[in-house]
């Protein structure tokens, strides 16, 4: 799924990407990295329970409002939102998606916590090799 920055975001969001982007970067080893100024996506390689697809993992890019970090084992494995907190959830875009203004310490240590979870689970499922 590939995440394109808006035109005309405001600067102010550039801190809060750096913030969301550094949630990633400890599972980019093994990973396609996509690393642009306003841009940071992660997908694994293909693998036999991917079935010969690329895995896109997450990634975050600034939009016009706001920073939007997208997390794709939580759409193919709901179960790992049960404990998430209702602040979190309010951020939520759909399935997967995160979005952000403003950097909340409480809600970026609970959403690394469930970027390490999600990691841990497309490992487990044979999702990422890495």
């Amino acid at each position: 799924m590939p995440l394109r920055p808006a035109e005309g975001a405001p600067e102010k969001l550039i801190p809060v990407f750096q913030e969301l982007k550094k949630l990633l970067v400890p599972f980019a080893a093994g990973l396609k990295v996509t690393d642009e100024p306003r841009h940071y996506a992660l997908t694994g390689p293909s693998t036999p329970a991917s079935r010969g697809k690329e895995v896109w993992f997450g990634g975050a890019v600034v939009a016009k409002r706001y920073v939007s970090f997208h997390l794709m084992p939580v759409y193919a494995f709901p179960d790992l939102l049960r404990n998430v907190s209702p602040a979190l959830k309010q951020r939520m875009q759909g399935k997967s998606c995160f979005n952000f203004t403003r950097i909340d310490p409480e809600l970026i240590s609970e959403l690394k916590r469930l970027v390490k979870s999600g990691y841990a689970r497309f490992k487990k499922e044979g999702l990422i090799s890495s």
